[in-house]
């Protein structure tokens, strides 16, 4: 029994599966950009990305599943050749679809049409913008992705998003440690982003970091690892279990291989029935449901303080326990 699993048997909180809602479609790792905290190690340099006999099995599962959310990520997801074919796809069965987006992506040529594309088949923005202070960003994400940032999320208010149309920015802390209260930090960005540069979006997610690929190697590297480790361990909090993304979400990667999530994914912890590793096109949501969630330590950094998930904090101030 792993740490955490001793955890959740001390507090009495038993990590098992709900109700079936998302399917999480990583489809692959390339990105135009090379962020310090990516736990997927994504870049222009990697090349592994799905291909199309892969994603026609995808999109054939959606067809007869129907989940009720499709999102997509990466990577920057865009690049995949068949991202269109996933957004389309999942709107013709009725899903809710996510775009876990850089905003980058948007300034480059090829996919200057995304804003308006998106809007037309009513995507959900997800995008990740670690802070409103320029300086702050660019140290983050490589020089110049700030203002660049901020060009695109212009061009995303003008299709809609923000007002009409769901734009949700994503907090990354720099460094060792978590997310500050949610709410609070989203009255922030809201205020500053738009007295500084007339940006409006529709709520903030504050994500923690999670101690795997890049972001491990930073923290080693300066001789952090133990200490965010520690801190992790020591922030558990037992009211964030039943909101734990891995509950509700199929993840996979690109070549259709199933995970609990994209955390698990990066750390090559793939489902198994009968010693056989699973992919998408063996397993329904029913079968699932029988399947053990699959832990190790790096939990910690979901159910941290206010806990993480790719939808934000779990629990809000008022719930977390004394750190």
């Amino acid at each position: 029994m792993n740490p955490f699993q001793k955890k959740l048997t001390a507090g009495g909180v038993p990590l098992s599966r709900g109700r079936f809602e998302t399917l999480q479609i990583n489809v692959g790792r390339k990105c135009n950009q090379v962020c310090t905290h990516c736990h997927v190690d994504a870049g222009p340099h990697r090349t592994e990305m799905m291909d199309e006999a892969t994603a026609h099995k995808v999109g054939a599962w959606i067809r007869e599943h129907r989940p009720k959310i499709v999102d997509i990520t990466g990577g920057a997801p865009e690049i995949s050749e068949f991202f269109n074919y996933f957004v389309e796809t999942a709107r013709s069965v009725g899903a809710h679809v996510i775009d876990r987006n850089n905003l980058t992506i948007i300034e480059t040529k090829s996919y200057a049409y995304l804003p308006e594309y998106l809007a037309k088949h009513q995507v959900e923005v997800v995008a990740s913008l670690p802070c409103y202070l320029e300086e702050n960003v660019d140290e983050q994400r490589g020089n110049g992705v700030f203002q660049k940032s901020i060009s695109a999320l212009r061009k995303l208010n003008a299709a809609g998003y923000g007002t009409t149309l769901p734009l949700t920015l994503v907090y990354n802390p720099i460094g060792a440690k978590l997310p500050p209260e949610q709410s609070q930090l989203e009255a922030d960005y809201k205020r500053e982003l738009e007295a500084r540069y007339g940006i409006v979006f529709t709520r903030l997610f504050a994500v923690t970091n999670l101690p795997i690929a890049r972001f491990a190697v930073d923290l080693r590297e300066h001789g952090q690892w133990d200490y965010y480790m520690e801190l992790l361990a020591n922030s558990f909090n037992p009211a964030t279990v039943d909101g734990l993304m891995c509950r509700s979400t199929i993840n996979i990667g690109y070549e259709g291989e199933v995970f609990d999530c994209d955390f698990n994914q990066m750390l090559k912890m793939q489902q198994r029935a009968d010693g056989q590793p699973l992919y998408l096109w063996d397993i329904t949501p029913e079968s699932m449901a029988q399947q053990a969630i699959l832990t190790a330590n790096h939990c910690f950094g979901c159910t941290a303080g206010h806990g993480s998930s790719c939808t934000g904090s779990l629990e809000p101030s008022e719930q977390v326990a004394a750190i």
